[in-house]
């Protein structure tokens, strides 16, 4: 959507975006604190996750929580909240005319929660069954233990549900006054701001109710180490394995990394025609793969995962190792790069068709290290990708030898150490 942007520096210590989308019909409002699950001691993991489900509940305005839904939800407006190890965020999409209603009603939520014991005690509940659910994904278990063994904030969701006994209510509200500042607060509000709904929105904005703090919080300092040996979670109910390969280079990558880096994903991964997946599907040995890369403070990280049967497993990574072998030597095809900015730009202009899609486009980097994407760059990004950055940056993150194999399933621990030995050339060989 055609939209411009601009960065609002309040006097009250927030900033945040105003994403004006002309004639738009909703309003999208996200708010931001850096009040994750790594600012709490470990045996308090579970304290902002509680915390975001009491926010947007009770409150002094409507001092109970299903009334307060009620109210906000009348004419079909949405509102949710997350929680991960940096962040919390709350979120909020409506019709055009009510978007004071909602703003507002959003803010005194934000500001003005009661922390009820009784409420407390309901959303306790509601958690427990929340990561009792999760606990049964096998991707997001593994990825999280995965995490804990390269020596990065995180816990389980089974370990998470052991230490929720230690969290209180008054942890709940002691972790909100810590956090939940205006200087620690960012914001991004999308829809048709005009400049008197943009003065509005400031002056609103500037008085909100939250004490002024010192500045945004700073995210931990992670350092990834290297897996002495595969990580084996022994699973009897799963016939087939769940598995994630990951590598990481301890520095941040460049935008232009970065670019380099989402084309070689799409041609690896992301369609039944890449190499990597596509020549799986075609043996018959898989029938879907990922990959994707993330970024800590100070490093980066990639990764492959999958769930495959264990007779095929060991054909899928000899085609994961030789794929990515011609990578490192420069046996890429100037076509398949063609193609696949071909798809990179078609994503991309899918993803940017409705408000909501607009404004997570630059959620992600501003709210990590307010860094303001130019959305109107990124084609020439995407063809700016050239053959060698895309080997630069591929053996440049296999190059500090900093990685692990990790794998859920009943397939045994010395086929997983089979499995990672068929891997370690990846690394060896640099």
């Amino acid at each position: 959507m055609k939209h411009t942007v601009s960065e609002v520096v309040l006097n009250n210590g927030s900033r945040g975006l105003l994403i004006h989308i002309p004639e738009a019909s909703v309003m999208t409002f996200d708010i931001n604190f850096r009040a994750g699950e790594y600012l709490v001691a470990p045996e308090k993991t579970e304290t902002p996750h509680l915390m975001e489900h009491m926010v947007l509940g009770a409150n002094k305005l409507i001092p109970r929580a299903r009334d307060f839904q009620a109210e906000f939800e009348k004419n079909g407006a949405y509102n949710n909240a997350s929680t991960n190890v940096y962040d919390i965020s709350y979120e909020a999409e409506c019709a055009d005319f009510e978007w004071e209603r909602i703003r507002d009603l959003l803010m005194v939520a934000v500001t003005q929660p009661l922390f009820l014991e009784e409420e407390f005690a309901a959303e306790f509940g509601n958690v427990r069954e929340e990561l009792t659910g999760r606990s049964n994904n096998h991707f997001r278990h593994l990825s999280l233990a995965l995490r804990e063994n390269f020596g990065l904030v995180s816990k389980t969701d089974k370990e998470r549900l052991k230490l929720m006994r230690n969290v209180t209510v008054d942890d709940v509200r002691e972790h909100y006054e810590r956090t939940h500042t205006a200087a620690n607060m960012r914001f991004i509000i999308a829809g048709n701001i005009t400049p008197s709904r943009r003065e509005n929105i400031e002056n609103a904005l500037n008085q909100i109710q939250l004490q002024r703090g010192h500045n945004r919080r700073v995210l931990p300092d992670e350092r990834p180490k290297k897996l002495k040996e595969p990580l084996y979670i022994r699973n009897r109910t799963v016939d087939n394995l769940y598995f994630y390969i990951d590598t990481f280079m301890r520095r941040r990558i460049s935008d232009a990394e970065n670019d380099a880096l989402d084309i070689l994903n799409i041609m690896l991964t992301e369609t039944l025609y890449s190499k990597i997946l596509g020549t799986a599907r075609e043996r018959g040995l898989v029938y879907g793969m990922s990959s994707g890369y993330s970024q800590l403070k100070a490093s980066s990280n990639w990764w492959f995962g999958a769930q495959v049967m264990p007779a095929n497993a060991g054909a899928l990574f000899a085609i994961i190792v030789e794929e990515l072998k011609k990578v490192f030597i420069g046996n890429i095809a100037s076509e398949d790069i063609e193609a696949a900015k071909a798809y990179s730009l078609g994503r991309f202009q899918r993803s940017a068709q409705t408000v909501g899609g607009t404004a997570s486009g630059y959620a992600g980097r501003y709210f990590f290290d307010d860094v303001i994407e130019d959305y109107y760059l990124v084609p020439k990004r995407i063809q700016s990708v050239t053959k060698s950055g895309i080997i630069d940056i591929a053996t440049q993150m296999f190059a500090e030898k900093v990685w692990g194999f990790g794998v859920l399933g009943n397939c045994g621990i010395d086929f997983v150490r089979e499995l990672g030995e068929q891997l370690e050339p990846l690394w060896s060989g640099l």
